[in-house]
């Protein structure tokens, strides 16, 4: 026999409260002389052991009571026979109360269907399985695993109709599974369950990337878990066949009305066999302007495609690529945000125009070496003087160019730092001018600081030929970066770098471009509020460098400003993850708005951080566009949100694969319903004894209660002659009450 609650049996010592009592109350008697006892002696021998006999009959009954309760409270729990039989004396008053917690994963692989139904379908249907025996006490809890897990119903008391009814009314979610964290939360629901028999099922369609290899880490947590209750893992696995578009991305083009970028989409092929003929769709909010096909992609391969995107009006459009129905539906589409303006306006502020060409000069020829020149209209390119810098309404800007400006003053530093944090971009170029001291000092007076480094002296990085150090071959997958990726080594090898400046990058900052075998940085990052700063270690000048004189400046260059002119709407964002809107100034209204791609509307509060206010939505639970509003009046900004592409792997454990991870340990795989039922009533052993034994307890109580009043008040009343007649002698009643108390 065990116990659920071992401690509480110390309560046992309170048998000796009764004990206590009865010797205490032997004792509270007096002698006192009357005339009339002489003609009780007769009756006193008989009427002592009367009394002496209920008080002992009283005691056991008292002392059982309180036994009972004991026990009781802490909850005994005998074994039934190995064979499974329940005869005997402890199966009639013995409950089988068993508390089931039912974990279903709903990730949204479990949409994943073989044709006639989904995983989640079949998932259902085994968790309606599960609790076909269940028995009238049983308990049930009910938990959904995704991203963030929650509690659908918690120690429940069965009701078959009313528990059906929930199942049928259960989703799946757009997030992928957190196997880790599933454990830890079972673990607490199981905690709060108080029956003879517990026991864990978890659905799941047990995907290889979640349940291969990581040290064996998930079965270490399972096999904890199967310690306190009777764990069993139901596989409602498929087909591995799956393809999805893992990224959506801008990789050419101005965001400008009348203008037509490229996006390219990523299709990848989670299947066994190599799939054909795949279309690839792209639109513009919900209209269909782009198809391409791809022949072919390889088993766990992928392939990108280009889809071409025209911009016919200015403002925020939403991007879509989709393929045709397969097995799995989420992962068809991907989602982009682009901000089209009527023309992107770029100011270049120059600290010296010591080359006869001038910055301003390569600015324009890079932003203009595409399409043979013909799209210069695509950009509005304004250069002033340093000197004139506070005369120029940033606002009217869409990107700052500094380039060997000497310095700034405080009040600049100050309004440049408005104008990146409110979603514009800084790009920075030093040259011989530089005051590092000076920029130094400026740069931190703000909330953070305006360049994403310190920076110290010159340094000459080219050799005593006059050949300089060449870009480093290893490009980076940023944004920026990814044109130079289509370059060959022989031209990137060609942009040399002559002198660079010595910097010690920020904590907030990241190195984009690097030299050739240093770690010396050409090109750092930083975020600041809703904008971007670039910064170059090195001039676009000849004397310090031959990068303007390469493909490497205006591929780069064009991409930065694409980059710097997307808001932050226009950053894809991840389901789960959380989306926020920022302002500036003060708005108007306390609280901003965000509609799901389902058509709900959550209000969240605006808060000031760091000199500027915020509404944060939490959490993102679904893929598409969410529309932010800054009130329920103002205009929408859509936000894309994917989902997390690790989880179209659908591919899974294999039944015999999970059968032998869990072949050691006191985990049950049941893959089959035979199979479950069969682990379901072998596993449900446990006899709960505790209503039986509070049961007897009262039944104690009442007996001992009923005995106690009908002997202290229907007593006989002893005449002279000790027959038990009644006598009207009232000192001989009180006599008797005396020897009562004596006794």
């Amino acid at each position: 026999m065990n116990f659920l609650n071992p401690l509480l049996l110390i309560g046992a010592v309170g048998i000796a409260l009764p004990i206590l009592a009865h010797l205490l109350n032997k004792h509270q008697y007096k002698h006192t002389t009357w005339a009339a006892m002489q003609f009780l002696n007769r009756a006193v021998n008989v009427r002592s052991r009367q009394i002496k006999l209920r008080d002992l009959l009283l005691l056991i009954l008292r002392c059982a009571a309180v036994l009972f309760l004991v026990f009781a409270i802490s909850k005994p729990i005998l074994e039934r026979s190995g064979d499974g039989s329940r005869g005997g004396v402890a199966s009639k008053f013995g409950e089988p109360l068993t508390g089931m917690v039912i974990a279903i994963d709903a990730s949204y692989s479990m949409q994943h269907s073989d044709g006639s139904s989904t995983r989640f379908e079949r998932a259902i249907k085994k968790a309606k399985l599960i609790t076909k025996s269940a028995q009238p006490g049983d308990t049930v809890s009910l938990v959904m695993l995704s991203g963030e897990h929650s509690v659908v119903v918690r120690d429940m008391a069965y009701d078959r109709d009313r528990f059906h009814g929930i199942l049928d009314g259960l989703e799946v979610t757009d997030e992928p599974l957190n196997l880790d964290s599933a454990a830890g939360l079972l673990r607490e629901v199981l905690n709060g369950l108080d029956v003879a028999q517990r026991e864990v099922h978890l659905i799941t369609d047990v995907q290889e990337h979640d349940w291969s290899g990581r040290d064996g880490q998930i079965e270490k947590a399972l096999e904890g878990l199967s310690r306190d209750a009777s764990l069993v893992i139901v596989p409602v696995s498929g087909a591995s066949d799956n393809l999805a578009i893992t990224q959506l991305e801008l990789v050419s083009g101005v965001l400008r009305k009348g203008t037509t970028a490229r996006y390219q989409a990523t299709v990848k092929n989670y299947g066994n066999v190599p799939v054909s003929n795949v279309m690839v769709r792209g639109g513009v909010n919900g209209i269909n302007m782009d198809t391409k096909s791809i022949p072919s992609i390889a088993a766990g391969a992928s392939e990108t495609v280009s889809l071409f995107i025209p911009f016919r009006n200015a403002g925020a459009v939403q991007i879509t690529a989709k393929l045709d129905d397969d097995a799995l539906l989420l992962d068809n589409e991907c989602y982009a945000v682009a901000v089209v303006r009527e023309r992107v306006s770029i100011l270049c502020v120059e600290g010296s125009s010591s080359s006869s060409v001038g910055f301003s000069g390569f600015i324009s020829a890079a932003l203009s070496a595409r399409d043979n020149g013909a799209s210069q209209e695509d950009f509005k390119v304004k250069s002033v003087p340093w000197v004139s810098l506070p005369n120029q309404d940033l606002a009217r800007y869409d990107v700052v160019i500094l380039a060997n400006v000497p310095a700034i003053t405080p009040g600049q530093s100050k309004q440049l730092e408005a104008y990146v944090r409110s979603g514009n971009g800084l790009v920075w170029f030093p040259g011989d001018q530089t005051k590092p001291t000076i920029w130094n000092k400026q740069s931190a007076l703000g909330s953070v600081r305006l360049l994403p480094a310190l920076l110290e002296d010159v340094e000459s990085v080219g050799n005593d030929s006059g050949v300089g150090q060449p870009l480093a071959s290893a490009i980076s997958d940023h944004s920026v970066c990814r044109p130079l990726r289509s370059l060959s080594e022989d031209l990137l090898s060609e942009t040399q770098f002559l002198k660079v400046l010595n910097v010690k990058p920020t904590a907030e900052s990241s190195i984009v471009l690097a030299l050739e075998g240093s770690s010396k940085p050409l090109l750092i990052e930083q975020s600041i509020g809703r904008g971007q700063v670039f910064m170059f270690t090195s001039s676009a000048e000849p004397t310090w460098n031959n990068m303007a004189l390469t493909p490497v400046f205006p591929m780069l260059i064009q991409q930065m400003v694409t980059y710097l002119t997307a808001r932050e709407f226009e950053k894809p964002r991840v389901v789960g993850s959380s989306l926020s809107l920022s302002y500036v100034d003060q708005p108007d209204s306390s609280d901003a708005v965000f509609e799901t791609p389902k058509g709900e509307t959550i209000t969240v509060p605006v808060k000031e951080h760091r000199n500027q206010y915020i509404a944060l939505l939490d959490r993102a639970n679904e893929a598409g566009f969410y529309l932010a509003r800054v009130s329920v009046q103002a205009p929408s900004m859509p936000i894309a949100v994917n989902i997390d592409s690790r989880e179209s792997d659908v591919q899974c454990v294999s039944a015999d694969a999970l059968l032998r991870k869990f072949s050691e340990g006191n985990i049950v795989v049941a893959s089959s319903d035979s199979a479950l039922v069969d682990t379901i009533k072998q596993a449900r052993t446990g006899l709960s004894f505790w209503r039986s034994l509070m049961i007897a307890c009262f039944v104690f109580l009442i007996i001992e209660s009923v005995i106690a009043h009908f002997t202290s008040h229907r007593a006989p009343h002893l005449n002279s002659e000790g027959k038990g007649k009644p006598s009207t002698h009232k000192s001989a009643t009180e006599g008797e009450q005396e020897l009562e108390h004596s006794s």
